[in-house]
């Protein structure tokens, strides 16, 4: 009813507003008591509206307060002023405010005004526990409830008493609180936990004062150490030593810490169900030095040191020997001495075995005699063993031999492993390879196995293996090995001694070169397109020649040869081809000049000859034709050239005379005179 009632009077209000005619004169903001507030504090801001109107009654409008662009209050009002409050400001009120009046379809809007909110309230701290063992943890509990998350969040453990900060932890929560454990160190005592709080405001931090918890007691888990030595007074090697530590325990431990004691680094007790660990030992002048005494559990390690100092009750025995390298055959002398000479039982060893009771031994050196050897003198309980001696027992080398793995020729530029052993003889061994009388490889063996060098021999080679070891004898040399090297066929060339262009009838000469191969090498000479040599020649030496006496066009053409020996690693190499070109002789020339010269001279007389004898029958013909009708040709179609001359003997014989009368007749064309013939 109440909802219906108000809407009524803003329908009546907008009603009567547009009857009227309004104008909003200005808008402005203030804050009370000013822009810059301190935290906690009461702050008013007002929102200011002048406005003008032909109204008798002020009209409804809107007032509309923003941060940072957002809303945060708005109210419908006839008053100028209206107001927001913040009863405790806190620093993420601070932002840029400003106000909106609306009226009817007009609106206006102030300029952004600056809200400073200084200083962050004071945090709370607490912890869970006000009383904690060495090695346990407290958990600090700070919080702010006044402020908006992120907060950051600073605690720091403090000594009682002093100043200087044992631990600090730092971290932004996206709460109002934060828990952060801290361990308690064997050098805590009273304790206490400082928070400070920071909240962000802009690109600036704000913090608060340092607040401090309640205090925090420390109690001791266990004790420093203590030493007890026995005997209290002076030790003498042979007396029983006894070291003992002890620790007190804190009575609400539910477990033993681990006491540990050492001498320099060396621990040489422990115990961890106990409150007290005990180094029992016969006591040596080695058994001097600083011992400490460490109790541990978990971070917690508390230590104490003591000086024990023990007298000597004889010096350690020395070993002497004659040499300490012998060659196999050699005396070994060993002799075993303490200083002052006091009455002891003496022994000779090696390594564990015992060569002599007595202080002097002696034997002719062999090979597995090599060792370490020591002795021992005891006087009483007390039983001191000497330094280690090392003896070497050299046995001479016996004579090297030298061998390779391949054939007996090796291929240029293959690699070959030359091999040297000597079966007999003190490793290491020190094998040295001569090539051509030269330094090639030094090795070292350390057994009798052969050692082998490799190498890539271009020639024919000798080599010869050296050795040497700790024996005094001079080095000892194996055999010259010999190998033999060959050299595959290398650039294979084809060429004619007298040039590409030969006058026929002349001595052609080709030649088939290699510019390297180890003989006997095979060359073959072929003619381009055909499949088979036409000379092959197998020779010891790099260049074979082919003769061809009386050349003739036959021979020109295109050569080529190959050639191989056994080293060859393909069938053979080919050459490149050789061009060559036969031409005949200038009196050849001539002598084909004159001939055919003759030949056309001789064709132009039958020429001419035929041409005449053929004239001469034409002209015949028709005086023939003038005579007595006679058949030129018998039944069988053959000429009767001789009846005429029956004929005209025979008219001779009677002495008729005959007038002639000559007709010159031209020649007719082959058709017409094959064709109009009687």
């Amino acid at each position: 009813m109440l909802l219906a009632l108000l809407l009524t009077m803003l329908l009546y209000a907008s009603l009567q507003a547009q009857e009227n005619s309004f104008t909003i004169n200005s808008i402005h903001m203030e804050s009370r008591p000013s822009w810059e507030v301190s935290n906690g504090q009461k702050l008013t801001l007002q929102c200011l509206v002048d406005i003008s109107t032909t109204s008798k009654s002020r009209p409804q409008h809107q007032v509309l307060f923003y941060k940072d662009d957002a809303l945060v209050y708005n109210v419908s009002s006839s008053e100028h002023t209206e107001s927001f409050v913040i009863p405790q400001s806190r620093v993420f009120h601070a932002g840029k405010y400003k106000c909106t009046v609306i009226l009817n379809s007009k609106e206006k809007t102030t300029i952004e005004y600056q809200l400073t909110v200084n200083g962050v309230p004071m945090p709370e701290v607490t912890v869970d526990k006000k009383e904690v063992t060495e090695g346990g943890i407290v958990t600090v509990n700070c919080s702010m409830q006044e402020e908006k998350p992120p907060i950051y969040f600073k605690i720091e453990k403090v000594e009682l008493g002093t100043k200087n900060v044992k631990l600090s932890r730092e971290k932004t929560s996206n709460m109002n609180f934060v828990l952060i454990e801290f361990p308690i160190e064997e050098q805590d005592h009273l304790l206490v936990f400082r928070c400070q709080a920071g909240v962000l405001s802009g690109i600036k931090m704000q913090t608060s004062e340092f607040i401090r918890s309640e205090y925090v007691t420390v109690q001791e888990f266990f004790s420093t150490p203590k030493f007890q030595i026995q005997p209290p007074e002076m030790i003498i090697e042979g007396n029983q030593l006894h070291i003992k530590c002890s620790v007190q325990v804190a009575h609400l431990a539910q477990e033993f810490p681990e006491i540990i004691i050492q001498k320099d680094k060396a621990i040489v007790a422990t115990s961890k169900q106990s409150k007290e660990a005990v180094y029992s030992v016969m006591a040596l002048v080695e058994h001097s030095g600083h011992y400490t005494c460490k109790v541990e559990s978990n971070r917690i390690s508390k230590a104490s040191s003591i000086l024990v100092n023990i007298t000597e009750l004889f010096p350690r025995p020395k070993l002497e020997l004659s040499s300490s390298r012998l060659d196999q055959g050699e005396m070994l002398d060993l002799s075993c001495s303490v200083s002052g000479a006091p009455v002891a039982n003496f022994t000779i060893q090696k390594e564990e075995t015992v060569l002599s009771q007595y202080q002097n031994f002696s034997k002719i050196a062999e090979e597995r005699d090599s060792g370490l050897y020591s002795c021992t003198a005891g006087i009483g309980k007390v039983v001191k063993r000497s330094n280690l001696v090392p003896v070497q027992v050299c046995e001479m080398l016996s004579k090297p031999r030298i061998f390779h793995d391949a054939k007996f020729e090796i291929i240029k530029g293959q690699i070959i492993g030359i091999s040297c052993q000597s079966v007999n003889g003190t490793a290491p061994i020190t094998y040295r390879l001569l090539r051509a009388k030269s330094n090639f490889q030094t090795v070292q063996k350390n057994s009798n196995d052969p050692v082998t060098f490799t190498d890539k021999p271009t020639r024919d080679m000798e080599y010869q293996c050296i050795v040497d070891n700790c024996h005094s004898h001079p080095e000892v040399r194996s055999e010259i090995l010999r190998v033999k090297v060959i050299a595959p066929v290398d650039e294979v060339t084809i060429s004619i001694l007298s040039g590409n262009d030969v006058q026929s009838g002349d001595e052609m000469v080709l030649r088939c070169s290699v510019k390297e191969g180890t003989g006997p090498v095979t060359f073959q000479f072929y003619k381009e397109k055909e499949g088979r040599p036409f000379h092959e020649e197998t020779v010891n030496d790099t260049q074979v020649f082919w003769h061809h006496e009386q050349t003739s066009k036959e021979q020109e053409g295109q050569y080529y040869c190959t050639a191989f020996n056994r080293a060859s690693i393909v069938t053979s190499l080919r050459s490149g081809p050789l061009t060559v070109r036969v031409f005949l002789a200038p009196w050849k020339k001539g002598l084909i000049a004159v001939v055919v010269i003759g030949v056309v001279i001789a064709a132009l007389i039958v020429a001419a000859k035929y041409y005449f004898l053929r004239k001469a029958k034409a002209k015949q013909k028709p005086v023939e034709m003038s005579r007595p009708a006679v058949p030129l040709l018998n039944s069988n179609s053959e000429k009767v050239s001789e009846p005429s001359v029956e004929t005209n003997s025979h008219y001779d014989s009677q002495n008729m005379d005959v007038e002639y009368t000559e007709v010159e007749v031209s020649s007719l064309e082959p058709h017409q005179e094959n064709g109009r013939l009687p």
